[in-house]
């Protein structure tokens, strides 16, 4: 199953986990893993909110068995950050926008020369960058402010992972950590990858899946 994030200009984050949830279960799928990638960490937190403060019959609803986060964060360490980037996406005409994606573009084009199934997805990325994309990009930066699973994290239980690439401009990793560290019952461990950025799973793909899956049969489902 593959999904890719609606321009929606109105949807909270807990309308994004409302949908997930109601997808999962509507395929069977009543409990599993969350792996929470950059802005998608903060839909894996809402998720695991339902499922905490849920009650009724496992089979009417998704439980979380665990969750690894993957160049994601509780809140956002910096205050402002998704702020400024925000007011840089507003300010910024269209020619830059289309300037900076090509970029983008050339840049992933070197950087997973290795990877041919993320080759072939990096055209595709960069047709569906339309003005309405980037409106709802902005959207979805202002949520950031928005939303706080810090209350989440405080009560989670179940194994909570976390891995980044060091060369990550976007997400002070050190600083999640720590917080995690010191807030989260559930935390276990991170992994740095040193020659990652802060799309560490495509960037690390093969140790990344080795690392996850290591993770998850350290605790296998009763």
């Amino acid at each position: 199953m593959q999904i890719t994030y609606p321009r929606s200009l109105t949807w909270s984050i807990e309308d994004y986990a409302n949908t997930i949830d109601a997808e999962l279960l509507s395929r069977g799928i009543t409990h599993g893993w969350l792996l929470g990638e950059s802005f998608g960490s903060q839909i894996a937190w809402a998720l695991l909110g339902k499922s905490i403060s849920a009650t009724g019959p496992r089979e009417k609803m998704f439980s979380v068995d665990g969750l690894i986060l993957a160049g994601g964060f509780v809140k956002h360490p910096w205050k402002w950050g998704p702020g400024i980037l925000r007011a840089i996406g507003r300010m910024a005409p269209m020619w830059l926008y289309g300037f900076t994606l090509r970029l983008y573009a050339g840049y992933s084009r070197f950087r997973h020369r290795n990877s041919p199934e993320l080759l072939d997805t990096i055209n595709e990325f960069v047709d569906r960058r339309t003005a309405l994309d980037r409106e709802a990009m902005r959207c979805r930066l202002g949520l950031l402010a928005q939303f706080d699973p810090r209350q989440i994290a405080r009560q989670t239980k179940v194994p909570v992972y976390y891995i980044a690439g060091l060369v990550d401009p976007l997400v002070p990793f050190v600083l999640v950590r720590r917080w995690l560290r010191k807030n989260c019952p559930g935390y276990r461990r991170g992994k740095t990858f040193w020659l990652a950025d802060h799309n560490v799973l495509a960037t690390v793909p093969t140790g990344t899946a080795r690392v996850i899956l290591q993770w998850i049969g350290d605790h296998p489902c009763q």
